[in-house]
């Protein structure tokens, strides 16, 4: 079938058109995923289980030999930092990068974000919900001896004047926290940018 040059030019147009809402409809897909993982990670990290009945991956500082504390603090000098890019949700930009270490998670924010930790859901969200959720279990499990004192989970931010340059998490120890602080760092920062210029 023979098609004229205005048909075939309607459908270029219709496929153009579909490809366009493909692609928006993807990021909206990609957005609300996103959205979906940190729920799961938030609803997870309120279970009774999981502060109760899960097992530690980790050993506590205490129950290692000498000779493996050593070879473990050698190496964790040697070690590189892993690198993680943290891109807002919608749209892909990346706003922080992390540096992930065995014993600290630190987020450097991008220059010129102008976030300040008076900015909702920095504070309410990760620091007293996730972080502090860890905090109680890290908590429980020095006085159970599970682990040391030292050992427990802490948040440190770092400022420029007013503003934000880098969050630091001391002792995440799971890579399961990893996940949820990095998922949910993500998707607090993303909502504090989006309230920053409401």
């Amino acid at each position: 079938m023979q098609y004229t040059d205005e048909q075939i030019q309607k459908m270029l147009e219709l496929k153009e058109s579909i490809i366009d809402k493909m692609t928006k409809h993807q990021e909206e897909l990609d957005f609300l995923q996103k959205n979906l993982d940190v729920l799961d990670v938030v609803l997870k990290g309120s279970s009774f289980t999981k502060a109760s009945s899960l097992p530690r991956s980790i050993k506590s500082d205490m129950e290692k030999p000498m000779e493996e504390k050593i070879n473990a603090e050698s190496k964790d000098k040697k070690e590189e930092p892993e690198s993680i890019q943290i891109k807002k949700n919608k749209d892909g930009e990346v706003i922080a990068n992390a540096f992930v270490t065995p014993k600290k998670i630190s987020i450097i924010l991008n220059e010129g974000m102008g976030l300040t930790d008076e900015i909702p859901p920095l504070r309410s969200f990760f620091i007293e919900r996730i972080i502090g959720e860890m905090k109680k279990i890290d908590s429980t499990d020095v006085k159970n001896g599970k682990i040391d004192e030292s050992s427990v989970i802490d948040c440190i931010i770092n400022k420029n004047g007013p503003t934000i340059r880098e969050i630091i998490i001391k002792n995440y120890r799971e890579k399961e926290r990893l996940d949820e602080i990095i998922n949910t760092a993500t998707w607090s920062l993303t909502r504090m940018l989006e309230n920053s210029v409401k």
